[in-house]
């Protein structure tokens, strides 16, 4: 068994390590704050920041995946520092880099996001991802590193709560047929990146020589709207039709003062005024994951959410 090592324990490094787990590899996860044991999976905790302890927890690993990430205020001055221990301890270990990254790097753009668009991004978020994937690639183009990365788009299904789009804003109120509010327009097509294909993404690239050195973007659903989700979720419920609003901007602008998630997305509100839609062409032309069919993506979200309702009240 070879030992995988995946930092960040959230929705998609969880669902990453647990897919490994199944796969029949050594697993480790390292958190800052550790977790008890987990039948497959090692929990070890360090600050990832740290280069000198994390390199130590990652000897002999074949792969780090990197799905740890600051806390979403503090991305500016936090990315940097997490993102170069990350580096010095795959050049280290000789591990593959594998990182999870996202879209906001391209910044707004007309037309389909593919890998080929430049890193134009105006805001901070967006800039700071952009120079993370950069760094890793000129460290890899160097033959210092082997690095990959996975463009996923907003995360869906389960395990998603509080830092998706439909998750804890949406879904609990979904289930009892109650009304629900988005950010943007309701109506603008959007890509939901489906967490376990983002997890077989990430552990596919890693194992494929001929990934590395570029970005792809997660095997994607063709996009709905918010409300066309809304719409699916509530039927796989059995809830019945209800009402989709989008919080208009003097209401958002005065959440936002209470809510520093909801203003730190007045950076990426872009992504839901207007279509956003990823291609994931070029990954699906090499590879073999392909996005799971939407109708599970609703029923396996739907029965995650009902579970974890019953069980939290």
């Amino acid at each position: 068994m070879s030992l995988h090592v995946v930092l960040g324990f959230g929705p998609a490094g969880a669902a990453t390590a647990r897919l490994l787990a199944e796969q029949g590899h050594s697993v480790r996860v390292v958190t800052r704050s550790g977790r008890g044991p987990e039948p497959g999976i090692e929990h070890v905790a360090r600050d990832v920041t740290d280069s000198g302890r994390l390199t130590d927890a990652a000897r002999g690993a074949t792969a780090i995946y990197n799905c740890a990430a600051p806390p979403y205020h503090r991305w500016t001055s936090a990315w940097p520092p997490l993102a170069s221990s990350v580096c010095a301890a795959a050049e280290a270990t000789g591990a593959v880099l594998v990182m999870l990254g996202n879209l906001y790097g391209y910044g707004p753009v007309d037309g389909p996001l593919t890998e080929q668009l430049p890193l134009a991004a105006t805001g901070p978020k967006g800039r700071v991802r952009a120079a993370v994937w950069e760094r890793a690639r000129e460290l890899h183009e160097q033959g210092r590193i082997k690095a990959v990365e996975v463009r996923a788009s907003d995360f869906f299904g389960p395990g998603v709560t509080d830092g998706g789009h439909l998750a804890a804003r949406v879904l609990p109120r979904l289930l009892r047929g109650k009304p629900v509010s988005t950010l943007g327009d309701p109506d603008a097509p959007h890509s939901w990146s489906y967490v376990p294909d983002v997890a077989r993404a990430l552990a596919e690239v890693a194992g494929e020589e001929r990934a590395w050195g570029r970005p792809w973007h997660v095997p994607t659903a063709p996009a709905l709207s918010t409300r066309e989700m809304v719409d699916r979720l509530a039927a796989g419920a059995g809830t019945g039709p209800v009402a989709v609003r989008g919080l208009p901007p003097a209401v958002l602008g005065a959440a936002s003062v209470f809510s520093p998630l909801l203003r730190e997305l007045k950076e990426v509100r872009y992504q839901f005024d207007r279509p956003f839609v990823v291609d994931s062409s070029a990954y699906e032309a090499e590879f073999a994951v392909r996005a799971t069919p939407l109708d599970e993506q609703i029923k396996a979200t739907v029965d995650w959410w009902r579970e974890r309702s019953a069980t939290t009240g």
